[in-house]
């Protein structure tokens, strides 16, 4: 398997896009049994209220055709069980959602979690293996194989291909980093290239006047600025509409 990798790892440096190197990482997953893969990134994983947010960057591969819209525009990623392991776990993990799978998702499933459960079932990918990635500032990648499980073998199997399977997901990560800022945002909120300004020369402990002579606007067009970021931000003042900024990483260079 080291070869192999060490192969990936040539493949994944030539090419050019995200979606190539999926391809070449959905080559060698499938040869460890996962029929499926789900990558994902998010530059911010959870909202100000610890929420997950659907991620910026996602990519699959042999997924149903209904996934992306169920799980990025109807709200699955809030309830995926495997996503909310995966934000606060450091290690690699194997998931079954058999109720005999014994795994870890067996302890936190509940009835929140039933459109997912159900999906799965029906799509016969109850098995499964995660590699959370924590990245720098904060950010956080995911990918994700899929298999069915038929029996207590199929699970073993998973397990087995565990530590091949999260050496692949490191491989990638390494490579996708560059692609990924140009490509990514935080969804949950969107200001404009002037909100942004006035919020990192408020984080900089300026008033609006002083902030108006900065830019040479009016008062009025900076406090409107001001108000308007604060709005999308749901902050009560300039302090938590900062704060909230900084938290989504809003004001990065």
């Amino acid at each position: 398997m080291q070869a192999k990798v060490a192969e990936l790892n040539a493949r994944l440096a030539s090419d050019k896009s995200l979606d190539e190197q999926m391809d070449s990482v959905a080559e060698l997953a499938a040869e460890l049994g996962f029929d499926a893969l789900v990558y994902d990134y998010s530059p911010v994983p959870l909202d100000h209220v610890g929420e997950l947010i659907t991620p910026s960057v996602v990519r699959l591969r042999q997924t149903p055709k209904d996934w992306q819209d169920l799980w990025c525009s109807e709200g699955f990623y809030q309830i995926d069980p495997v996503q909310q392991v995966a934000v606060s776990s450091i290690a690699p993990f194997v998931w079954s959602y058999l109720p005999k799978g014994e795994t870890i998702l067996q302890r936190h499933i509940d009835r929140r979690h039933a459109p997912v459960v159900g999906y799965l079932h029906d799509a016969q990918l109850t098995c499964g293996v995660t590699v959370p990635i924590h990245l720098p500032r904060g950010g956080l990648a995911t990918l994700t194989g899929l298999r069915p499980q038929a029996s207590q073998r199929d699970l073993d199997d998973a397990r087995e291909h565990l530590g091949d399977f999260s050496q692949i997901a490191h491989a990638l990560q390494e490579a996708a980093y560059p692609l990924l800022a140009k490509e990514s945002s935080t969804r949950a909120i969107r200001l404009t290239r002037r909100e942004v300004e006035c919020l990192r020369w408020a984080a900089e402990g300026l008033t609006a006047g002083e902030i108006a002579d900065k830019l040479n606007r009016s008062l009025a067009t900076i406090s409107l600025h001001l108000t308007s970021a604060m709005h999308k931000l749901g902050a009560k003042n300039r302090v938590q509409a900062v704060a909230r900024a900084v938290h989504y990483r809003l004001l990065d260079p």
